[in-house]
């Protein structure tokens, strides 16, 4: 008898396990008030703003020709927005959009180099903000453009960057907002003039810069523009 009694205890024990294994796969619980399924613990956690950053950034399958590489700390002007000082504060914004720093305070960004020869590069910086933190670093870029047009100086551990003028450029509408405009700058008595475009999609900013190494580093005048391919295919990406 109670050999009897001890099968069906585990007989029993058996079917509550099997039940019990069968609930966990079925990949909904239960909320314990309504009896509606509620998602699992094992479903797809969001991104994070550096995931999200990485696929948003333009890539080589985008734009046919480019390479697109990491930015290299050999040529960092400043490690953040921290280390740069300036002879005009308000200029800040400037600063960091043409040394590949983020504006503002973003939750996350990210860096790339975009480049078809040895001269003429463009570098794209993406970054990301928490609700209305991108329409403030906007509204801080564009009064930097209207308050710096005869200049400002910036320092940091890569050196000393004089420019000379800064200069409010139109550029097509893209994004929930967009601005362009030009810095010069003069090294070893060549005068070098560089484009930049900042575009607003929702909470995240993407800021487009060129620069013609070569030239600079010949010492021969350089004015650099924006790849139009480069910019309409990272707009893209951000709608």
């Amino acid at each position: 008898m109670k050999r009897v009694a001890m099968l069906a205890a585990a007989s029993a024990f058996s079917a509550l396990s099997l039940a019990a294994l069968t609930a966990c796969g079925s990949g909904t619980e239960s909320d314990g008030t309504t009896g509606e399924p509620r998602p699992s613990a094992t479903e797809t956690k969001p991104p994070t703003p550096a995931e999200r950053l990485h696929g948003l950034m333009v890539t080589s399958a985008d734009v046919d020709g480019y390479r697109v590489e990491p930015h290299s700390d050999a040529y960092r002007f400043a490690e953040s927005p921290e280390d740069v000082t300036l002879d005009k504060q308000v200029c800040a914004p400037l600063a960091h959009a043409v040394n590949q720093l983020p504006l503002g305070d973003p939750q996350a960004h990210l860096v790339r180099v975009l480049s078809k020869d040895a001269g003429a590069h463009t570098y794209v910086t993406l970054a990301t903000y928490t609700a209305g933190g991108a329409g403030t670093a906007m509204d801080d870029l564009k009064k930097a453009v209207a308050s710096c047009g005869d200049g400002f100086t910036a320092k940091a551990s890569g050196g000393t960057s004089t420019y000379d003028s800064v200069t409010a450029e139109k550029v097509a509408p893209a994004g929930d907002d967009s601005l362009g405009f030009t810095t010069t700058m003069t090294f070893r008595g060549a005068s070098h003039t560089h484009h930049t475009q900042v575009v607003r999609s929702g909470d995240v900013i993407g800021v487009y810069f060129a620069v013609d190494g070569r030239a600079i580093a010949e010492t021969r005048p350089s004015d650099a523009k924006l790849p139009v391919t480069v910019v309409k295919a990272q707009n893209a990406k951000l709608k």
